[in-house]
């Protein structure tokens, strides 16, 4: 059934998705940078996450235009091909280097240990140390069980450590400290990670398409040679047990239990994001790798639907961009190159320190994690207006020539304002096109402000000082 993406807004007001940073800003409401930290950057971008493979919110416009999950997946893994996996349980990293551990139930636990020896550990809650001893089968005195120790549930009950988990929990002593693992059937693990992954409300068909992209990642993805499987948590992917299970995500599991994505008979990585923006990134892209055949950059023509299909601008100081960096001096400019795939590959700074002007580059993806950015599909706009040299105060009148850059953003004017006076608008800023240099003159009467701003930001502000009887050496003609 088609249906039509006016409906999307409503679906979209109905699902609750994780807070993010970088949000669509009020209307009206301005970011004003203080004076004295320089050139005001701001950072527009698309999509939110890595961009490989599927997007999330595009498999829910796909689902909104009556695609199914084979169609939507073999959308978005092009090359691959359906099939089945003989695997049935999986082992998942709940807890790792911990000097305690809270494990409770509301029924009886069986605890066998490493030697085979079967206990019974009463129902409640039981605090657990690398000491692993434990009061058991009845006794009152705590004892030492040998490590690992497996923690299995009565029938009906599950095992909370933090959170509710299905299936069985094995807590080891690693370094001195504690690890714990849920071993459980992978179907039930599905369970907890699809309605963590994707909105429960969402379409049964994107619901379907991230079951079998979650079922095939974990498979895929498993750590040769670890005591687990996968992370439970992004570094593999969302799992939060039992508390998160809807019906709907359940039934898209058992919809399509079993059933993972092929290429060349191998499990296929089918790594996902939340959206991309209008366009996947290729993995070779993403990752500096060779690449796989089925993670290429293509569009995604449905992602318009997602809150994050755009972004920003995210208003960044110069300072806070040299902070974050680690780079030194004066920020002054800041530009971006772009991968195949539309991602910034890298971000080149140019500053000011100790009187030389020095070139620095940043990798996309560190300056995204540094900045707290969406993604790294993004576009650096610069506001910089440069204070005159020498910058001492001058005589009523004196005429002033201010120069500055505006690069990527648009609708910028000059402003200024004198003591206890609001600001008004001075003059439009017309930049050249390709570097984005623009310079003008003033006269000050008196002691003056100016700065550049648009409807909704403005860069630090340079005053001109101005005292009668003072010297005309700032004139810069």
């Amino acid at each position: 059934m088609i249906r039509s993406l006016a409906a999307v807004s409503t679906l979209a007001a109905a699902v609750v998705l994780a807070s993010a940073p970088h949000a669509a800003r009020p209307s009206g409401k301005q970011y004003v940078e203080p004076h004295g930290s320089g050139a005001l950057f701001l950072f527009s971008g698309h999509g939110w996450g890595h961009g490989v493979g599927m997007g999330q919110w595009g498999a829910q416009g796909y689902a909104l235009q009556g695609y199914t999950s084979a169609q939507i997946l073999a959308a978005y893994y092009p090359g691959t091909t359906p099939g089945t996996t003989p695997e049935t349980s999986i082992r998942v990293l709940l807890a790792n280097g911990k000097k305690k551990l809270t494990l409770s139930s509301t029924g009886a636990i069986t605890v066998v240990d490493a030697n085979g020896a079967s206990h019974t550990l009463a129902a409640g809650q039981t605090s657990l140390t690398p000491a692993l001893e434990l009061a058991v089968d009845g006794s009152t005195s705590p004892q030492p069980l040998a490590p690992p120790l497996t923690f299995s549930p009565a029938p009906g009950s599950t095992l909370t450590l933090g959170r509710a988990y299905r299936g069985q929990v094995v807590v080891d002593v690693s370094n001195g400290r504690l690890r714990a693992i849920d071993v459980l059937p992978l179907e039930q693990y599905l369970y907890g990670v699809v309605p963590a992954e994707m909105p429960s409300t969402w379409l049964s068909a994107a619901l379907e398409a991230q079951a079998v992209a979650a079922r095939s990642y974990a498979l895929a993805s498993r750590r040769a040679g670890a005591p687990f499987d996968v992370y439970g948590d992004t570094r593999s992917q969302a799992y939060l047990g039992v508390s998160v299970e809807t019906p709907a995500a359940t039934e898209a599991v058992d919809e399509t239990a079993g059933e993972v994505l092929l290429y060349n008979n191998q499990i296929a990585d089918t790594l996902f994001s939340s959206s991309t923006g209008g366009w996947t990134q290729s993995a070779a892209d993403a990752f500096g790798s060779t690449g796989l055949p089925y993670l290429v950059s293509q569009k995604d023509p449905y992602d318009t639907i997602s809150p994050y299909h755009n972004w920003g601008p995210v208003e960044v100081t110069a300072r806070t961009l040299g902070k974050a960096l680690g780079v030194k001096g004066r920020i002054l400019d800041a530009t971006v190159a772009h991968n195949s795939s539309r991602r910034v590959k890298t971000v080149n700074i140019a500053s000011l320190s100790r009187g030389t002007v020095r070139s620095t580059s940043a990798g996309g993806a560190a300056t995204q994690s540094a900045l707290g950015l969406r993604s790294t599909w993004f576009s650096v706009g610069v506001l910089t207006l440069e204070p005159p040299a020498p910058n001492s105060a001058v005589a009523p009148g004196t005429r002033i020539r201010l120069a500055g850059v505006v690069r990527g953003v648009r609708n910028v004017v000059v402003q200024e304002r004198t003591s206890g006076e609001p600001w008004k608008q001075l003059r439009r800023v017309v930049p050249a096109a390709k570097t984005g240099a623009f310079h003008f003159a003033v006269r000050p009467a008196a002691t003056t402000d100016y700065r550049l701003a648009t409807a909704h930001d403005a860069a630090a502000f340079v005053r001109i000082r101005v005292e009668p009887g003072a010297s005309n050496a700032a004139t810069v003609k």
